[in-house]
């Protein structure tokens, strides 16, 4: 298997997210950018979080949980050394695993100028390292309908950074975003559905794919923007095509299933021209982060699934 210009130009991602203010510095973080390379990535996501206390809150803020400054500058030093490029997408999350997509704040205002102070430390923080691309957002369905208030974002975003600007959707929320005009690519987090029942047939999988990326590409066509798989993922659990977006669909070993998933989007994604490339959910947990054990989690490394990425990113 050859690599084709489109191909080789394409984003090869994995996302390493950070679950604590330390884990970008830690003594783990260099051989994870070295085994995130010798997969055959060309690109890394680094994911710094902040979180605000209720879906109606109108603040976010740092938490002991958020990537600290200093840490998200040390990766991005290492990813550069690795040969890496670089997506920073920082999200804000709720507590106790709850959805960011309800959040929908009583003083919609007052979140948006919260928000807007959020991201443009982000964008200063990705012009000063470097990095290579920037998310505005992640899956904040609540509120990606407002067209008024991200055009001020994403303007006042792209006068401090440069690079390439993305918003990442939900699968189930790209049609109803109203700013893809002033942004460089439509992102989608590609957590749809593909099974009723556990597979490992891939071409079923590819089957399930098709009318998905038929009407994505039609949608990128009318935008005029090619299109990023922000994040896409499958835990090594039994049943993982049918809910990609759980990290806990069962306690049965599923190495195959992600797997066989992971070969249905490479081989039914490579070929389309408005697709950008992917990056997937997730690399490896931090130690005593992990909510399930890496035999199950959404980590291809060590398994199946890397031989697959493997296969695919480093062609002989």
């Amino acid at each position: 298997m050859s690599r084709s210009p489109a191909q080789a130009g394409r984003q090869h991602g994995i996302a390493l997210p950070s679950w604590d203010s330390g884990d970008y510095a830690g003594p783990q973080v260099g051989a994870y950018v070295a085994s995130i390379a010798a997969a055959g990535a060309s690109w890394i996501q680094l994911n710094p979080t902040w979180y605000q206390r209720s879906p109606q809150d109108a603040e976010m803020h740092r938490t002991e949980q958020t990537a600290s400054d200093t840490s998200v500058r040390h990766i991005v030093r290492l990813a550069r050394q690795a040969g890496l490029r670089v997506l920073l997408k920082p999200h804000v999350d709720l507590p106790g695993d709850r959805d960011r997509a309800e959040i929908k704040p009583r003083d919609a205002r007052r979140w948006y100028a919260a928000y807007s102070r959020f991201i443009g430390h982000y964008a200063d923080l990705a012009r000063e390292t470097g990095v290579d691309e920037l998310s505005v957002g992640t899956e904040l369905a609540g509120l990606s309908g407002d067209r008024r208030p991200w055009l001020a974002i994403v303007k006042a975003v792209r006068a401090k950074f440069h690079g390439t600007l993305v918003y990442a959707a939900n699968y189930d929320e790209y049609e109803q975003v109203a700013f893809w005009d002033v942004l460089d690519l439509i992102g989608i987090d590609a957590y749809w559905p593909l099974a009723d029942r556990p597979t490992t047939d891939v071409a079923a999988l590819r089957r399930a794919w098709t009318p998905i990326l038929q009407r994505v590409g039609r949608f990128s066509a009318r935008q005029g923007r090619k299109v990023l798989f922000t994040e896409a993922g499958y835990v090594s659990q039994r049943g993982s095509t049918t809910e990609p977006w759980a990290w806990d669909i069962s306690k049965a070993d599923g190495a195959a299933e992600q797997a066989a998933a992971y070969e249905a989007l490479l081989a039914s994604c490579t070929g389309r021209s408005w697709w950008a490339g992917v990056h997937w959910w997730m690399w490896d947990d931090w130690p005593g982060a992990a909510e399930t054990p890496p035999g199950l989690s959404y980590s291809p490394h060590g398994k199946p699934a890397e031989r697959i990425l493997r296969r695919w990113w480093r062609p002989r």
